[in-house]
């Protein structure tokens, strides 16, 4: 079984790759623009938002309602596949607001390698409104993840009054003293959070539970030593699951990680959690999910307290809720933009060498006739060395980089995988050479169809980029975005630059 610790480390470094990349400052700004200016549509797209009904077909209720729609706020808060990756869970449809015989839900992609853009949708109301491909996920009582009029009442959902646990109302975190030092109970919203918490990272899950007003018990083949040591590191906020159950008297689960659950009854009274064995999860497989706004910490404040992110670098939405008495900034709140690149020194040859880029090439500071005789050591076996090196790694993927270089192909990726096209032009624009390749030996074109492809697969194409390059898989871009669900005419559009003879 993996190492708890592990899996929290990888938890964490996840969400720290969904607040960089996958909603961009960029978008952030467009979209509030559009819906400030009252275009819900406009939003819709700056977001990367489709719209699958006809507008035509809405009440006044549901048009009001998305009026106030920030799809932008809708995306940061959306479940995410964890644990070293960081796209957008597939196959769920969040449902946002019940209206009479309508349901508005918000569809995920069906694949987690698919172009990352979410769905809405309006559905007829019945047992299962997202459809039967689909899991059901009840975000009615979580308007403040979407709805930019409720915005504020993060604050209080994550148990605060005037500041979030852990924090100032500034943003400041609390010193060790400020922390409580024993149970402050209910009446005290916040430090009875804080004090909850305190417990849980302390190893103390069982009293931990007990404080939030949960009752433990075990069940299939897992020790008590097992579970204790799997629940210690969970990212389950007990004081806000125990304020979720007093207030249900349904039966619920928990997708706590690939191979822990929890599942929740006689929400009306003591709650019991199961902890299930996930290998024979059957008993629970009808028991609704839910949703992870209602039991998870806060991704943002994890990430603030572990110092991988700042205050403002949140989206300005969930910055204000949580951090009232924080002072404005002169500059713009939200994940900062891609770095550009810089001249890079590399050991060659007993002296340091410059790398840069220009005109999307690599460039180095060796003469014609020294490339050459490197070609010629190449084809008779030899290995290359320093410059050289370091050019086939960025082009094949295998060898090693320079830090910098290594930073700035992670992060080009990343913007290819969560859609961010302003950003990947930003990063070409300065001069990087997109014939790169990942360590997978994937190149940009393998995932073109996660980007505006009817921007990048010509300027791609044009700059040399192959696409007949096979990755370490032996995939194709045109393999990859097919098994990927990408758009029928981009398959073509690879299959047609693939077969012609003239791109290289």
């Amino acid at each position: 079984m993996s190492d708890p610790g592990v899996v929290a480390d990888q938890e964490l470094a996840s969400w720290a790759l969904v607040r960089r990349y996958a909603v961009p400052r960029w978008m952030i700004e467009r979209a509030t623009e559009r819906r400030l200016a009252g275009d819900w549509r406009g939003a819709c797209a700056a977001a990367r938002v489709d719209i699958g009904f006809d507008p035509a077909d809405l009440t006044p209720e549901i048009e009001d309602d998305l009026r106030h729609l920030a799809p932008d706020l809708l995306r940061w808060h959306a479940p995410r596949v964890r644990y070293g990756r960081a796209e957008l869970s597939p196959h769920q449809g969040l449902v946002l607001g019940r209206y009479g015989d309508a349901v508005l839900c918000a569809a995920t992609p069906l694949h987690h390698d698919g172009a990352q853009r979410l769905r809405l949708r309006l559905v007829p109301a019945g047992p299962r409104p997202s459809g039967a491909d689909v899991r059901t996920v009840d975000w009615t009582g979580l308007r403040h993840l979407w709805d930019a009029r409720r915005s504020a009442g993060l604050l209080a959902h994550c148990g605060g009054g005037d500041r979030p646990p852990f924090f100032h109302a500034d943003g400041v975190p609390l010193a060790p003293e400020e922390l409580p030092g024993g149970d402050p109970g209910r009446g005290d919203p916040v430090r009875h959070a804080e004090w909850v918490g305190l417990l849980h990272e302390r190893g103390a899950f069982k009293e931990a539970s007990a404080a939030a007003g949960l009752a433990l018990e075990n069940m299939w083949t897992w020790t008590e030593e097992r579970w204790q040591r799997r629940g210690r590191v969970a990212p389950v906020d007990l004081a806000l699951l125990g304020r979720t159950m007093r207030d249900s008297t349904e039966h619920h689960r928990m997708e706590l990680s690939w191979d822990l659950s929890l599942a929740v009854k006689d929400g009306a009274m003591v709650e019991t959690v199961f902890v299930i064995d996930a290998i024979n999860p059957r008993p629970y497989l009808n028991v609704p999910l839910l949703a992870d706004g209602l039991w998870r910490r806060l991704p943002d404040l994890d990430l603030l307290r572990a110092g991988r992110i700042t205050p403002e670098e949140l989206h300005p939405l969930v910055r204000d809720a949580l951090f009232p008495a924080r002072p404005p900034v002169d500059g713009p709140v939200g994940p900062p933009g891609p770095a550009l690149p810089v001249p890079v020194a590399v050991p060659c040859r007993r002296r340091q060498h410059g790398l840069r880029f220009r005109d999307g090439v690599l460039e180095d500071s060796h003469t014609s006739q020294e490339r050459d005789r490197e070609r010629v050591l190449g084809a008779f076996g030899g290995e290359p060395s320093g410059c050289f090196a370091v050019r086939a790694a960025w082009e094949d993927g295998r060898g090693r980089l320079p830090g910098a270089l290594l930073r700035l192909r992670k992060d080009l990726f990343r913007r290819m995988e969560h859609g961010d096209t302003p950003g990947v032009l930003r990063l070409l624009d300065a001069g990087v050479d997109p014939r790169v390749r990942d360590r997978g030996g994937r190149t940009l074109l393998h995932l073109v169809h996660r980007v505006d492809h009817e921007v990048l697969l010509p300027r791609l194409l044009a700059a040399g980029v192959d696409p007949r390059s096979r990755d370490h898989l032996d995939r194709t871009p045109t393999w990859a975005v097919r098994d990927a669900g990408g758009p029928r005419a981009l398959v073509r559009a690879l299959d047609a630059a693939e077969q012609d003879e003239e791109t290289v």
